[in-house]
């Protein structure tokens, strides 16, 4: 996926089986779910978990600053533990 926050089509996606391209669709939606759970309870992430969230790398997450947006989603640098970057989700409604 591209760093922009934007769903882009896999190379050659139209090329798949009906099943694989459901079963891309079905990856991203937990995807969503999970970033959605992670906003409604308030929880913390790291860079990295953040990154894994994304499909990016996590140098990609720390260059973008204290506060953008991915998606349906505002992300707020919130503090540091030691080494540790931690962020925080909220739903763009």
């Amino acid at each position: 996926m591209a760093d922009s926050g934007v769903i882009q089509p896999l190379d050659n996606s139209d090329n798949l089986p009906r099943e694989a391209r459901v079963g891309q669709l079905r990856n991203m939606l937990e995807t969503l779910q999970i970033a959605d759970e992670i906003a409604k309870e308030s929880y913390l992430i790291t860079s990295s978990e953040l990154a894994d969230l994304m499909d990016v790398n996590a140098s990609a997450v720390t260059s973008r600053g204290e506060y953008w947006a991915w998606r349906n989603w505002s992300v707020s640098r919130v503090r540091r533990e030691g080494n540790q970057i931690l962020w925080q989700l909220e739903r763009l409604d």
